[in-house]
C-alpha cells in the first residue's frame, strides 16, 4: 500500500479510513479489501464484524438497481447508507436509518464527500476506541493504534455514534441525542506497542511473561496473604455459593478448565467450565446463589460478552478476569480483576494466558480462606510457590537454545499428539491450540 501511494505523496487533505481484517465474505482480493464504497462513490466506510443480514438488504437494494461490485456484507452498508443518504440528504441522520435496519455486529469508520472535515464512527458489539490528539483525533479498534498520537481514549458503547473532525468530537446515542463520555487516560508505555528489536510480537510477549506474572501476583500478596482490593465478595456470600461457573472461549477457555480442576479441590465446590458459545444456547441453570466468572483478555470478546449479559439477565453475580481496561466486559461486570499483562498484540495469547492462570490461583486462595477449606501450611506453601513462578519462568525462557533444538527433532512430523491427565489435560488442550495456531500442523 504504501509503495501504491508513493508513501503518502499522492494522498492530499488530512482525513482517513484504513482497514486490515480477515476476509469473511469472498476471498481475500482487492475488490473485496477495505474501504467499501457506495455506487456513486461519494460514501465510503471500513468496517470490523459480521452484518448478518446482509443477504436480505443485498437482495432488497438489487431490486431498486444497485450493482454491487464485492461479495462481502460490507458493502452492503455502504450502499445502503447511500440509499439513505439520497432520502434525507443528512449524513448523521443516513447513519441512524442505516444503524436501524442491520443486524449483527459493527465497528465502523465511515466518511462522506459532502462532508469532507469529518468522520462518522458507530459500533456494536465490536470494540471501537476515539483518541483524542493534539493535532487530531483518532478511531481504532484498540488503544495500541493510537498510542503513538495520544494517551487520551474514549470507549464507545453499543449503539452510540460518533462525529469526529481534526478539533471535536461529539457522540450520540441511537437516538441521536448527546452523550457525554468519560474519558480513560493509557499508562502504559509506547514501546509496549512495539516489537523492541526481536522478530515478531510473539516472540516479544513470550518473553515478557516473567515481568507480566510478577505484575499480576506481587501487588496481590501483601504479608503472605492474598489481597484482592477490587474484589468484593464477603466471605458470607462465598460460604453461601452453590456454584461457580467459569466462562470462556479459545485459551481463556483453557484457563478455566484449570481453575475447575484447581478450586474445586481448593474450595470444595461444584465448578463448571462452559464455552461461552455454548452458554447462552443451553439453556444455564444460573441463579441468584451463583458466581459467573467470565474470561476475556480483550474484554470485548463477541460470545463472552453475549454469555455475560445471559448470566446478569438470569441473576448471577459477574466476575471478570481481563487484561484491556475499561473493556466492555470489565464495565458490564458487577466485579472485575485485571490481569495488568500489557499491551498483548500477537494473534496467539502468550503472557496474557499465563497472567490469567496467575488470577485464578489468587481467587482460589481469596475463597478458600474465607471458607477455611484450606490448612494455614498449605495456604503458606502456595503463597510461596506463586512468588516464585516468575523467576521459574525466567529460567524456562533463558533455555531458548535447548527449546529450539526439540523443536527442531519433531517439526517434521504431520501429527503430533498432547496428553495428560488434570490440570495436565487442560494444558495440553492449549499447547495444542497453539500448535495449530502458529504451525498450522
Amino acid at each position: 500500500l504504501s509503495d501504491l501511494i508513493h508513501g503518502g505523496a499522492d494522498l492530499e487533505g488530512n482525513l482517513g479510513i484504513g482497514h486490515t481484517r480477515w476476509a469473511t465474505h469472498g476471498e481475500p482480493n482487492d475488490i473485496n479489501a477495505h474501504p467499501h464504497v457506495s455506487e456513486n462513490g461519494r460514501i465510503a466506510l471500513v468496517h470490523n464484524g459480521i452484518i448478518e443480514n446482509y443477504l436480505e438488504i443485498k437482495e432488497h437494494l438489487m431490486r431498486q438497481g444497485v450493482h454491487f461490485t464485492s461479495d462481502t456484507d460490507t458493502e452492503v452498508v455502504a450502499q445502503l447508507l447511500e440509499f439513505h443518504y439520497n432520502e434525507c440528504h443528512n449524513m448523521l441522520e443516513a447513519v441512524g436509518r442505516c444503524l436501524r435496519r442491520i443486524e449483527g455486529s459493527y465497528a465502523f469508520g465511515i466518511i462522506c464527500a459532502d462532508y469532507p472535515n469529518a468522520l462518522i464512527a458507530a459500533r456494536k458489539d465490536s470494540p471501537l476506541i476515539i483518541g483524542y490528539g493534539q493535532n487530531g483525533n483518532f478511531i481504532a479498534s484498540d488503544v495500541t493504534a493510537v498510542i503513538k498520537y495520544t494517551r487520551d481514549v474514549v470507549y464507545m458503547d453499543d449503539g452510540e455514534i460518533a462525529v469526529l473532525t481534526a478539533d471535536s468530537v461529539d457522540v450520540f446515542d441511537d437516538e441521536l441525542l448527546p452523550v457525554e463520555k468519560t474519558h480513560s487516560l493509557v499508562d502504559w508505555d509506547v514501546s509496549a506497542a512495539e516489537k523492541g528489536g526481536y522478530a515478531h510480537f510473539m516472540a516479544k510477549e513470550i518473553m515478557e511473561q516473567p515481568e507480566a506474572v510478577r505484575k499480576t501476583i506481587s501487588p496481590r500478596i501483601r504479608d503472605g496473604r492474598v489481597v484482592l482490593d477490587d474484589l468484593h465478595l464477603t466471605a458470607e456470600y462465598v460460604r453461601d455459593l452453590s456454584r461457580i461457573y467459569v466462562i470462556a472461549c479459545g485459551s481463556s477457555y483453557h484457563v478455566g478448565v484449570v481453575s475447575k480442576y484447581s478450586w474445586e479441590k481448593l474450595l470444595r465446590r461444584p465448578v463448571e467450565v462452559v464455552l461461552a458459545s455454548e452458554f447462552r444456547y443451553s439453556d444455564p441453570i444460573v441463579g441468584k446463589g451463583d458466581l459467573v466468572i467470565v474470561i476475556s483478555q480483550s474484554g470485548e470478546t463477541l460470545d463472552t460478552m453475549a454469555a455475560l449479559r445471559e448470566a446478569k439477565r438470569l441473576g448471577a453475580r459477574v466476575l471478570s478476569i481481563v487484561n484491556v481496561v475499561g473493556s466492555t466486559i470489565a464495565r458490564e461486570s458487577d466485579d472485575v480483576l485485571y490481569t495488568w499483562a500489557g499491551p498483548e498484540i500477537a494473534v496467539a495469547t502468550t503472557k496474557a494466558f499465563s497472567t490469567q492462570l496467575a488470577v485464578v490461583y489468587l481467587i482460589g486462595l481469596y475463597c478458600a480462606e474465607a471458607l477455611g477449606t484450606l490448612d494455614e501450611a498449605e495456604y503458606d506453601r502456595i503463597v510461596s510457590e506463586l512468588l516464585l513462578i516468575p523467576t521459574k519462568l525466567e529460567q524456562i525462557l533463558d533455555n531458548r537454545a535447548d527449546i529450539q533444538y526439540f523443536a527442531s527433532l519433531y517439526f517434521n512430523h504431520p501429527s503430533i499428539f498432547f496428553i495428560g491427565r488434570n490440570i495436565d489435560y487442560a494444558i495440553g488442550m492449549e499447547g495444542s491450540l497453539k500448535l495449530k495456531e502458529i504451525s498450522y500442523i
